[in-house]
Protein backbone atom coordinates (compact mmCIF):
# COMPACT_ATOMS: atom_id res chain seq x y z
CA UNK A 1 0.00 0.00 0.00
CA UNK A 2 2.88 2.35 0.81
CA UNK A 3 4.35 1.77 -2.67
CA UNK A 4 1.00 2.63 -4.28
CA UNK A 5 0.70 5.93 -2.39
CA UNK A 6 4.33 6.79 -3.23
CA UNK A 7 3.69 6.25 -6.97
CA UNK A 8 0.48 8.25 -6.75
CA UNK A 9 2.25 11.11 -4.95
CA UNK A 10 5.09 11.10 -7.52
CA UNK A 11 2.64 11.26 -10.41
CA UNK A 12 0.60 14.08 -8.87
CA UNK A 13 3.76 16.01 -7.98
CA UNK A 14 4.81 15.88 -11.65
CA UNK A 15 1.39 17.13 -12.72
CA UNK A 16 1.56 20.02 -10.28
CA UNK A 17 4.88 21.06 -11.82
CA UNK A 18 3.39 21.13 -15.34
CA UNK A 19 2.41 24.81 -15.14
CA UNK A 20 2.45 25.06 -18.92
CA UNK A 21 -0.26 22.43 -19.41
CA UNK A 22 -3.42 24.13 -18.09
CA UNK A 23 -3.12 27.49 -19.88
CA UNK A 24 -2.00 25.84 -23.11
CA UNK A 25 -4.93 23.42 -23.05
CA UNK A 26 -7.33 26.23 -22.14
CA UNK A 27 -6.27 28.25 -25.20
CA UNK A 28 -6.39 25.15 -27.41
CA UNK A 29 -9.91 24.31 -26.22
CA UNK A 30 -11.02 27.91 -26.69
CA UNK A 31 -9.76 27.74 -30.29
CA UNK A 32 -11.33 24.31 -30.90
CA UNK A 33 -14.72 25.11 -29.36
CA UNK A 34 -15.38 28.86 -29.43
CA UNK A 35 -13.14 30.62 -31.98
CA UNK A 36 -15.28 29.86 -35.03
CA UNK A 37 -18.51 30.38 -33.06
CA UNK A 38 -17.54 33.98 -32.33
CA UNK A 39 -16.02 34.63 -35.77
CA UNK A 40 -19.09 33.37 -37.62
CA UNK A 41 -21.28 35.41 -35.28
CA UNK A 42 -19.13 38.45 -36.06
CA UNK A 43 -19.42 37.82 -39.80
CA UNK A 44 -23.22 37.99 -39.53
CA UNK A 45 -22.86 41.52 -38.18
CA UNK A 46 -20.68 42.97 -40.95
CA UNK A 47 -22.22 45.32 -43.50
CA UNK A 48 -21.62 45.10 -47.26
CA UNK A 49 -18.14 45.19 -48.77
CA UNK A 50 -14.91 46.21 -47.11
CA UNK A 51 -16.57 49.22 -45.48
CA UNK A 52 -18.90 46.78 -43.73
CA UNK A 53 -16.38 46.47 -40.93
CA UNK A 54 -17.13 50.12 -40.13
CA UNK A 55 -20.84 49.94 -40.94
CA UNK A 56 -22.50 46.93 -39.30
CA UNK A 57 -25.54 45.32 -40.89
CA UNK A 58 -29.09 45.94 -39.74
CA UNK A 59 -28.98 42.36 -38.45
CA UNK A 60 -26.16 43.32 -36.09
CA UNK A 61 -28.36 45.94 -34.47
CA UNK A 62 -31.27 43.49 -34.36
CA UNK A 63 -29.10 40.87 -32.65
CA UNK A 64 -27.76 43.25 -30.02
CA UNK A 65 -30.79 45.52 -29.52
CA UNK A 66 -33.74 43.34 -30.60
CA UNK A 67 -36.50 45.19 -28.75
CA UNK A 68 -35.20 48.64 -29.62
CA UNK A 69 -34.90 47.73 -33.31
CA UNK A 70 -38.46 46.44 -33.33
CA UNK A 71 -39.62 49.68 -31.72
CA UNK A 72 -37.88 51.88 -34.34
CA UNK A 73 -39.06 49.73 -37.25
CA UNK A 74 -35.50 48.46 -37.93
CA UNK A 75 -34.37 51.96 -38.88
CA UNK A 76 -30.80 52.25 -37.58
CA UNK A 77 -30.81 56.00 -38.17
CA UNK A 78 -33.10 56.33 -35.15
CA UNK A 79 -30.58 54.77 -32.79
CA UNK A 80 -28.42 56.81 -30.44
CA UNK A 81 -24.69 57.22 -31.04
CA UNK A 82 -23.85 55.06 -28.01
CA UNK A 83 -25.93 52.21 -29.45
CA UNK A 84 -24.15 52.46 -32.79
CA UNK A 85 -20.76 52.50 -31.07
CA UNK A 86 -21.69 49.52 -28.92
CA UNK A 87 -22.70 47.48 -31.97
CA UNK A 88 -19.53 48.50 -33.82
CA UNK A 89 -17.18 47.68 -30.94
CA UNK A 90 -19.10 44.49 -30.15
CA UNK A 91 -18.68 43.37 -33.74
CA UNK A 92 -14.95 44.08 -33.67
CA UNK A 93 -14.64 42.34 -30.29
CA UNK A 94 -15.99 39.11 -31.79
CA UNK A 95 -12.97 39.03 -34.11
CA UNK A 96 -10.18 40.67 -32.11
CA UNK A 97 -10.58 39.18 -28.63
CA UNK A 98 -10.74 35.51 -29.73
CA UNK A 99 -7.77 36.05 -32.06
CA UNK A 100 -5.72 37.57 -29.23
CA UNK A 101 -6.53 34.59 -26.99
CA UNK A 102 -5.62 32.02 -29.62
CA UNK A 103 -2.27 33.60 -30.52
CA UNK A 104 -1.57 34.40 -26.87
CA UNK A 105 -1.15 38.18 -27.11
CA UNK A 106 -2.50 40.32 -24.27
CA UNK A 107 -4.18 37.06 -23.37
CA UNK A 108 -5.35 37.80 -19.84
CA UNK A 109 -6.86 41.12 -20.91
CA UNK A 110 -8.52 39.52 -23.95
CA UNK A 111 -9.96 36.69 -21.85
CA UNK A 112 -11.26 39.19 -19.31
CA UNK A 113 -12.83 41.14 -22.19
CA UNK A 114 -14.43 37.94 -23.48
CA UNK A 115 -15.94 37.31 -20.04
CA UNK A 116 -17.57 40.74 -20.27
CA UNK A 117 -18.66 39.98 -23.82
CA UNK A 118 -20.25 36.67 -22.80
CA UNK A 119 -21.99 38.40 -19.88
CA UNK A 120 -23.49 41.02 -22.22
CA UNK A 121 -24.37 38.33 -24.76
CA UNK A 122 -26.15 36.37 -22.03
CA UNK A 123 -28.10 39.40 -20.80
CA UNK A 124 -29.13 40.16 -24.39
CA UNK A 125 -30.28 36.57 -24.88
CA UNK A 126 -32.17 36.54 -21.59
CA UNK A 127 -33.92 39.88 -21.79
CA UNK A 128 -33.64 41.09 -25.38
CA UNK A 129 -34.50 37.82 -27.07
CA UNK A 130 -36.77 36.50 -24.29
CA UNK A 131 -34.79 33.41 -23.33
CA UNK A 132 -35.53 34.14 -19.67
CA UNK A 133 -38.93 32.49 -20.03
CA UNK A 134 -37.72 29.46 -21.99
CA UNK A 135 -36.58 26.82 -19.51
CA UNK A 136 -35.10 24.61 -22.28
CA UNK A 137 -32.78 27.41 -23.44
CA UNK A 138 -32.10 28.78 -19.96
CA UNK A 139 -31.44 25.41 -18.38
CA UNK A 140 -30.78 24.90 -14.69
CA UNK A 141 -27.82 23.96 -12.58
CA UNK A 142 -27.82 20.82 -10.48
CA UNK A 143 -30.34 19.11 -12.73
CA UNK A 144 -29.64 15.97 -14.69
CA UNK A 145 -29.40 17.73 -18.08
CA UNK A 146 -26.19 19.31 -19.38
CA UNK A 147 -27.69 20.95 -22.44
CA UNK A 148 -28.92 24.30 -21.11
CA UNK A 149 -27.70 26.89 -23.63
CA UNK A 150 -27.40 29.65 -21.05
CA UNK A 151 -26.75 28.25 -17.58
CA UNK A 152 -24.66 25.25 -18.57
CA UNK A 153 -22.74 26.34 -21.66
CA UNK A 154 -22.02 29.91 -20.63
CA UNK A 155 -20.80 28.81 -17.19
CA UNK A 156 -18.28 26.50 -18.86
CA UNK A 157 -17.23 29.23 -21.30
CA UNK A 158 -16.62 31.66 -18.45
CA UNK A 159 -14.74 29.04 -16.45
CA UNK A 160 -12.48 28.35 -19.45
CA UNK A 161 -11.85 32.09 -19.82
CA UNK A 162 -11.19 32.47 -16.08
CA UNK A 163 -8.50 29.79 -16.32
CA UNK A 164 -6.80 31.95 -18.96
CA UNK A 165 -7.22 35.14 -16.90
CA UNK A 166 -5.68 33.45 -13.85
CA UNK A 167 -3.00 31.26 -15.46
CA UNK A 168 -2.11 33.42 -18.47
CA UNK A 169 -1.30 32.23 -21.97
CA UNK A 170 1.32 29.61 -21.22
CA UNK A 171 4.71 29.14 -22.85
CA UNK A 172 3.57 28.88 -26.48
CA UNK A 173 2.39 32.46 -26.84
CA UNK A 174 3.37 35.94 -27.87
CA UNK A 175 2.93 37.01 -24.25
CA UNK A 176 5.76 34.67 -23.23
CA UNK A 177 7.93 35.61 -26.23
CA UNK A 178 7.56 39.33 -25.51
CA UNK A 179 8.23 38.99 -21.77
CA UNK A 180 11.60 40.37 -20.74
CA UNK A 181 14.17 37.76 -19.76
CA UNK A 182 14.53 37.26 -16.02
Amino acid sequence: MNTLTTHYRDATDRLEQADWLVPTLARFLFAAILLMYFWVSGLTKLGNGFAGIFSPSTGAYAQIFPRVMETVGYDTDQLALWQKLLVLTGTWAEFVLPLLIVVGLLTRLAAFGMIGFVALQTLTDLYGHGAWGDSKVLGAWFDRFADGMIMDQRALWIFLLLVIVIKGAGPISFDRALRPAD
